[in-house]
């Protein structure tokens, strides 16, 4: 077999948060052995997420085996995501910014026997919704637990509280057309009728400068983006909450942003 080196891109930073929280989870199971130490397991869950690395490739690289690499993935991956920020603390966080920017996003995934809920009429493909929160400069503030696909957004975004948490909060939040009635805080742009084919310059030119600070978020959209194994899910679609909100934990560990 042939084998060669590669770089994640993250800071040595991000890997020692990560094997110490391992070493801490280690210490209170009292493991007395593992094959990979809290730095190697740190390493292979970063290979993982970030690179999108199999489990396979995994398991060759760390001279371990396909169950093993799978299973500290896991761990890790549950660890992580117990320590995400609820919907009540990111509202809480997004309201000492001047204002915040919502998005939705399709994860994809494989098919499923059951295809219907997963699948996005607006996208066109099987996935997950996840609701993104930005703050004014792009960088990623909260990630929702994954929806199934078929969920339109504002559905999406009431559901998981994300609309009364930003309303509860006050926190002024710009959002495109798909969250047209959330209400609340949430401020959408000036939508054409049937019988209306124009709408009034006022109107236009507000919806010009909605656009501009709304597509600040994409950039939130894009850095969740950037973690390839979120590129295509080849999991459970249920585990596509825990995955979302690993990262979002080392994104916030990554930019030095993470209070916990």
């Amino acid at each position: 077999m042939l084998s060669y080196r590669a770089s994640i891109p993250l800071s040595n930073h991000t890997l020692i948060r990560l094997a110490e929280l391992i070493r801490n989870q280690r210490a209170e199971r009292r493991c007395r052995w593992r094959r990979l130490d809290p730095a190697q397991q740190a390493l292979l869950v970063l290979a993982h997420l970030r690179n999108g690395d199999t489990y396979a490739r995994l398991a060759a690289g760390f001279a371990i085996g396909t169950t093993t690499a799978w299973r500290y993935v896991r761990e890790s991956v549950d660890l992580l995501a117990a320590l995400a920020d609820d919907v009540h603390a990111a509202a809480r966080r997004a309201a000492r910014l001047a204002y915040a920017i919502v998005d939705g996003t399709l994860i994809p995934i494989d098919r499923l026997a059951d295809e219907r809920p997963y699948y996005s009429g607006k996208h066109k493909r099987h996935g997950m919704n996840v609701q993104v929160l930005a703050d004014p400069v792009g960088r990623l503030v909260w990630a929702s637990p994954a929806l199934p696909g078929a969920v339109h957004d504002v559905t999406a975004a009431r559901t998981v509280g994300l609309i009364d948490g930003l309303t509860s909060a006050d926190v002024k939040t710009f959002a495109d057309k798909g969250y047209q009635g959330a209400g609340g805080t949430i401020r959408t742009p000036f939508k054409r009728h049937r019988h209306r084919r124009w709408l009034p310059r006022g109107q236009r030119d507000v919806n010009r400068a909605h656009a501009r600070i709304r597509a600040i978020g994409e950039r939130a959209v894009a850095t969740l983006k950037s973690w390839k194994v979120l590129t295509k899910l080849r999991c459970c679609p249920r585990r596509a909450t825990s995955l979302v909100q690993a990262i979002l934990v080392l994104q916030l560990v990554e930019e030095g942003r993470y209070s916990g």
